[in-house]
């Protein structure tokens, strides 16, 4: 990412800011380092503080440290170079002086901690220069969770190709359990992983296939010493995620639930059918308000999905935050879901990518329906199919 110093500089105007401070020490804020730019191969070292101050008038200013002066070159604005300590607070005093509020990456009461990347620390050394530190998380949204079409398509494409995993994923374990052949989580797991590269696919981490008793646990993955068989009149779970290898990809990640006979349990229709519920209202809510004109915050999303859960009976099987946004890492930087692990309250806006995935978890199984949503020139719309029933695995 190169920094867009005129787009920041209006966005700046509008949140009433007087600049945006960006703070790194060794890669503890990833948001930082993509907005400056050094994430991409530098050919410098960096192992010192640095500042990037960019504010709402004027032209940025660097702070830096004199054996790594140059490592901020490539931004537009002038240098501040200092070596010792009493250097580096002089410095950054020179780059505060005439300002009041300035954007960190903090949160009060780390109420986003997917924000909160600056140390407790390096604030109050700001703070000591007389300048009220404010949250930069719609900021932080604006320029590291909003994506433009050539983005959003990798995005489809990495969809799309799921979806097909998926079907895969089910067609198989119906073939293995028609002809007697036993078949394991793990079976299907890397049976996926090469599905994935045929498909050009590249993930973190292998999917998550959980059978029963373990889709009630909402991370479970099976490994080669942890799984368990899958066997007939069964609730399965799949979880997948994965991006292409296109540079700058944006991940896709979907949840679908299936059954291995032809009618599933009503306990377990019945809580499949309120996480659908949940799922298009906050669908729903979302896309009301992206046509009326008005905010659309992702706590407020959460909300409506989970009181569909509780009005349902299912308020002690929550265990998660409703979605999350999707970016060249599976869990982005842009705005969550979540007024229920944290309280998000930065706004959705067109280019977001994002997670619905409402869910219920028992001791004996769990459910969960996941769609990505793309916020288009027409509103906020679903990447591909949402399902809206058991998937019969026969």
């Amino acid at each position: 990412m190169a920094v867009n110093v005129e787009a920041v500089q209006q966005a700046l105007k509008d949140e009433g800011l007087d600049g945006w401070l960006l703070y790194d020490f060794r890669g503890l804020n990833p948001i930082a380092v993509r907005m400056a730019g050094l994430d991409r191969a530098t050919g410098h070292l960096v192992t010192r503080r640095w500042f990037y101050l960019i504010p709402a008038t004027g032209a940025p200013v660097a702070l830096v440290h004199a054996i790594e002066r140059h490592n901020l070159s490539h931004l537009p604005g002038d240098s501040v170079v200092y070596a010792g300590r009493e250097q580096l607070e002089a410095g950054l005093a020179r780059l505060t002086a005439g300002l009041s509020r300035v954007a960190m990456e903090y949160s009060p009461g780390n109420a986003i901690p997917y924000v909160s990347r600056v140390d407790a620390g390096t604030i109050e050394l700001v703070r000591s220069t007389d300048v009220e530190v404010v949250s930069s998380g719609d900021l932080v949204q604006r320029f590291d969770g909003l994506w433009g079409a050539d983005a959003i398509a990798t995005h489809r494409t990495a969809s799309d190709a799921l979806y097909r995993i998926k079907d895969q994923a089910f067609a198989f374990v119906a073939e293995q359990l028609r002809t007697g052949r036993p078949v394991t989580e793990f079976d299907v797991q890397q049976a996926m992983m090469g599905w994935f590269k045929a498909e050009g696919l590249r993930s973190g981490s292998p999917p998550n296939v959980s059978a029963q008793e373990n889709a009630g646990e909402p991370h479970y993955v099976p490994t080669a010493s942890r799984h368990r068989a899958i066997q007939r009149d069964e609730l399965l779970l799949i979880d997948l995620w994965g991006k292409t290898t296109a540079p700058d990809s944006i991940y896709a990640d979907i949840t679908w639930v299936g059954y291995t006979g032809v009618t599933p349990p009503e306990r377990m229709a019945r809580a499949f059918a309120a996480v659908v519920e949940a799922r298009d209202a906050a669908l729903r809510l979302a896309q009301h308000g992206a046509h009326a004109g008005e905010a659309v915050r992702g706590f407020a999303l959460d909300r409506a999905a989970r009181a569909v859960l509780i009005g349902a009976g299912y308020g002690e099987a929550v265990l998660h935050r409703t979605g999350h946004s999707l970016g060249k890492e599976v869990h982005g930087n842009g705005a969550h879901l979540d007024d229920y692990e944290t309280h998000d309250a930065r706004r959705l806006m067109p280019g977001s990518v994002f997670t619905i995935e409402p869910g219920v978890y028992f001791s004996d199984f769990g459910v969960r329906t996941e769609i990505n949503v793309v916020w288009t020139p027409d509103g906020p719309m679903p990447t591909g199919a949402c399902q809206t029933t058991l998937v019969s695995i026969v």
